[in-house]
C-alpha cells in the first residue's frame, strides 16, 4: 500500500529523498539537500516536499517552492518535481500526490498553486486550469503554466 507523507514530518527521509529528485530531474543535489533542508528547519511554508512511499521505498514524489526556474516570478509558490517511478505509473500515485500538497497547502494559508510542464491534459484531470505560457530559464521554447485554485 502505497503511503503519502510530508518530509517535513519525516526527516529520516531527507537524504534519500534529496538524491532521489537529483537522480530523476538532474538538478545539482546539493539544490534539494538544501530546499529540503529549508522546509524542515525553517518553518516556512514554502519550501515542501512530499513522497509516496511504498515499503519503505520513494515511488514518486514532488515539491512546492517559490518558482520553478521559469520568468514569471510573480505566479507562485509552484509544484515541481512532480515524478512517479515507471512501474508504478498508471495507479492514480500522482494524482494522490496532487491531491495530497493541495490540501496540504491549503492547510497552511495558501489559496493558489501554480505548475510548469509540457505535459497537456495529465493535470486538469486534478483540477488544473492552463493559465499562460512560460520561459524557462535557459530554455529556447516556451512551457505551459497551469493554475490551481485550492
Amino acid at each position: 500500500m502505497i503511503k503519502l507523507i510530508k518530509i517535513r514530518e519525516n526527516r529520516s527521509f531527507a537524504e534519500q529523498a534529496a538524491n532521489w529528485f537529483h537522480q530523476k530531474w538532474g538538478i545539482p543535489l546539493e539544490i534539494y539537500q538544501e530546499s529540503i533542508h529549508d522546509c524542515i528547519e525553517n518553518k516556512n511554508i514554502v519550501p515542501q516536499w512530499y513522497l509516496a512511499i511504498d515499503n519503505g521505498m520513494i515511488v514518486g514524489g514532488l515539491g512546492v517552492i517559490e518558482n520553478d526556474f521559469h520568468n514569471r516570478k510573480d505566479l507562485t509558490p509552484n509544484v515541481c518535481a512532480v515524478y512517479v517511478e515507471e512501474d508504478y505509473r498508471c495507479q492514480g500515485i500522482a494524482g494522490q500526490l496532487l491531491q495530497y500538497v493541495c490540501a496540504d497547502i491549503k492547510e497552511q494559508g495558501i489559496d493558489t498553486l501554480y505548475l510548469v510542464t509540457d505535459h497537456t491534459s495529465f493535470y486538469e484531470k486534478y483540477g488544473w486550469e492552463f493559465l499562460c505560457m512560460v520561459q524557462g530559464d535557459g530554455e529556447p521554447d516556451m512551457t505551459r503554466m497551469y493554475i490551481h485554485q485550492l
